[in-house]
């Protein structure tokens, strides 16, 4: 999938763009380490420094619908001058608009003008994206965006499952009394087998990295980086720029962090009990299996239990029918109105 060849790609606004100028997207479920590597990249130099997640693609495109409208992209741009998306890009509305009125027609259009007009206020050559749920929309990204790359990082589901669980992201069915962390863990593993499927259909253009090796191995990993997005990762320099998360890491256990040998790894082995562990496993063991991580349960009986099953997959349906709804339904404009009220 690396290669140490320049390759050129076609990009929809400007022609001929190589790949060492390509924007890249930086997806994952949530809690998987995108914000850390995303500020790696960003220490590393050359790339407009933007310390939000965008939420274009997943939020405000289906909200605001055809941006080949100019009444869509009056009511999307007055949307976002009034959040703190707007305030964070530095940019000059009256430069921003007459891009937008000349060459926007869709979300990717938009992202990528606000994106390129703060590289060149900055003065850098290229992008990147964080926006996790940027992950369920792969092929609309690539539609929109074609030299996009795409870098998704995978975490320990049992790690994530927790982070996600204290910050209730995922909320359990209304009938369902398991712990809620079984939900976090069953959304993990759709979100990553999502993010898999669809881009392994993208080539060379997607490249998967592992959380653990990042912080085991950052050196290795970011070489291996660098050579697929075509960009000097240094990791001396990007510890000694230490955006963001780079020098003061995220996480949702502020206690642990004060603890002297924190560690963001294999922090599950001492957080669930035996019967939790064994039912988390079961639910997605075979996932974390594929993805190189060993099962602590050695029982299989109460790795192969009917209920799990079951469970899994009235989740999973769930899951993938409120993604339906949300992007191919007028549904979505209800769902996306209420995602957008936080930003």
């Amino acid at each position: 999938m690396l290669s140490s060849e320049p390759t050129v790609t076609l990009n929809n606004k400007h022609g001929l763009s190589v790949r060492s100028k390509a924007p890249v997207f930086v997806l994952g479920c949530g809690r998987s380490g995108t914000t850390l590597l995303y500020h790696m990249l960003l220490s590393a130099g050359n790339f407009a420094v933007y310390r939000t997640e965008s939420n274009v693609i997943n939020l405000l495109e289906p909200r605001f619908g055809d941006l080949g409208v100019s009444r869509n992209q009056r009511r999307l741009l007055d949307a976002w001058y009034n959040s703190r998306l707007y305030t964070l890009s530095g940019l000059d509305k009256s430069e921003l608009e007459a891009r937008v009125k000349a060459e926007c027609q869709n979300g990717g259009d938009f992202l990528r003008i606000i994106m390129e007009e703060m590289a060149r206020k900055q003065g850098v050559e290229r992008w990147a994206d964080t926006t996790p749920e940027h992950l369920l929309h792969l092929e609309r990204i690539k539609d929109t965006i074609p030299n996009a790359l795409i870098v998704h990082i995978i975490r320990d589901g049992r790690d994530v499952a927790l982070s996600t669980d204290k910050l209730g992201y995922i909320r359990r069915l209304p009938w369902d009394f398991r712990p809620s962390v079984m939900v976090a863990g069953l959304y993990w593993e759709w979100m990553v087998n999502k993010g898999q499927e669809d881009g392994l259909k993208l080539g060379r253009d997607y490249i998967e990295v592992h959380f653990e090796d990042l912080i085991e191995r950052p050196r290795d990993t970011l070489t291996k980086l660098g050579n697929f997005i075509e960009h000097d990762l240094d990791y001396d320099r990007i510890q000694q720029v230490g955006i963001g998360s780079v020098i003061a890491p995220n996480t949702s256990f502020k206690a642990e962090r004060q603890e002297e040998q924190f560690s963001p790894i294999g922090r599950w082995k001492k957080a669930y009990s035996p019967e939790d562990l064994a039912m988390f496993e079961g639910l997605v063991g075979n996932t974390l299996e594929e993805l190189g991580y060993e099962l602590a349960t050695e029982d299989k009986a109460l790795l192969e239990r009917l209920d799990l099953r079951r469970m899994r997959a009235m989740y999973r349906l769930y899951f993938d029918s409120k993604l339906y709804l949300k992007t191919k339904t007028p549904l979505g404009q209800w769902f996306v109105t209420r995602d957008l009220s936080w930003i």
